[in-house]
């Protein structure tokens, strides 16, 4: 049994009809993870996305993917990819979807617009004019953005493929756009994983010391780091004795705790977005165990999301959070309702209300 059947929840209108899901206990979850669009720059009408969220999701994040996916004819022929492993041509960055992220959301009326928070995504973080890019889409579309983001720094099987400049977690660039975020007050959700694709057991994740430096250096902004730090082959990291799931879990749970304890980063957030964050957390008793432990104790720095892209429907849109039931079954009422709600809305209404108040003083 889903969530929503054991909730017995009462059919609400559609999304024309709705009010803010902030005064409507009743939607299952916001999303803090979504994609409107796919490598290629396809995607889900706004107006099917509102239909979809429907009477289950209540607030969305919306971003695009920063990442167009080159059709090389030499590469793949006739057959078009539209996912990064479906070719082995690179990546490069789509400035274009800002607009469309902006264009799509301005289509919504101000009643559907309460339900959205726009990301802005098609910038290079190893670019120093990155920052830059953030401040003229600001400028373009006053009103419109509430954060930036979802972008990469170090992903499996992605960061390798993206022409020109490799991203890099000690990078000025990122620096520079970190700081600007801070200034306006826009929210930050980072893709970094914690570790190499396979690493060995009871190693150091590689890249958890520059991650915790860099979100260290910048205690003005606040961030998301995207699920968990995981990712599809970047898994809860091993202790020296590992030898499955169960017992990388407490390990994982120990780094984790070690940022959102740690005061000089009260400003970090994790979303627990993307169905392989899911097959982690729900894999045994024990990881389930381990994951309840971790939500009940932070559900004030832990959001959910679906990372979905493009869905074509309301169960393809629910799919993840149906993957956590064992979770949200086991979680206190008070830390399962900031986690799937409380949290977001803090989050997000804090930052539409500084990001207009900088546009304001910017004369925007």
């Amino acid at each position: 049994m889903t969530l929503a059947a054991a909730l017995g929840m009462a059919a609400l209108p559609f999304a024309s009809d709705a009010a803010p899901a902030a005064s409507s206990p009743e939607y299952l979850f916001h999303d803090a993870h979504f994609h409107l669009t796919n490598y290629v720059q396809q995607g889900t009408d706004i107006h099917k996305y509102l239909e979809i969220m429907g009477d289950k999701v209540g607030r969305s994040t919306l971003f695009g993917i920063p990442l167009q996916q080159t059709w090389s004819y030499e590469n793949s022929g006739d057959f078009a990819p539209t996912y990064y492993l479906q070719s082995d041509a690179p990546l490069y960055y789509y400035s274009f979807t800002d607009a469309f992220i902006a264009n799509a959301y301005l289509k919504l009326t101000p009643e559907q617009r309460k339900r959205i928070d726009p990301m802005i995504t098609g910038f290079n973080p190893a670019d120093m004019y990155a920052a830059d890019h953030i401040r003229r889409v600001l400028e373009t579309y006053p009103g419109v953005f509430t954060g930036i983001g979802e972008f990469t720094i170090h992903k499996e099987f992605v960061s390798s493929k993206v022409a020109g400049d490799i991203a890099s977690l000690t990078d000025p660039a990122l620096d520079r756009l970190l700081d600007f975020a801070g200034e306006v007050g826009l929210v930050v959700i980072l893709h970094n994983d914690m570790d190499m694709p396979f690493a060995k057991a009871g190693a150091e994740p590689v890249f958890l010391t520059q991650m915790k430096d860099l979100l260290r250096r910048h205690p003005k902004t606040t961030i998301v780091w995207a699920h968990l730090g995981l990712g599809r082959v970047v898994h809860p990291v091993q202790g020296q004795a590992s030898t499955g799931a169960a017992e990388r879990s407490p390990r994982f749970r120990e780094i984790v705790d070690s940022i959102l304890s740690d005061p000089s980063m009260s400003h970090v957030y994790f979303d627990i977005s993307w169905d392989e964050v899911a097959k982690y957390a729900v894999s045994s008793p024990e990881s389930i165990s381990n994951t309840v432990a971790m939500l009940n104790r932070y559900p004030d720095r832990i959001m959910f999301g679906t990372d979905n892209v493009a869905p074509p429907d309301q169960a393809a849109q629910l799919r993840v959070f149906n993957l956590w039931d064992p979770i949200w079954a086991q979680l206190t009422p008070e830390a399962s309702l900031k986690i799937r709600k409380g949290t977001y809305e803090r989050i997000f209404d804090a930052a539409r209300t500084r990001v207009r108040a900088w546009e304001a003083a910017n004369g925007k």
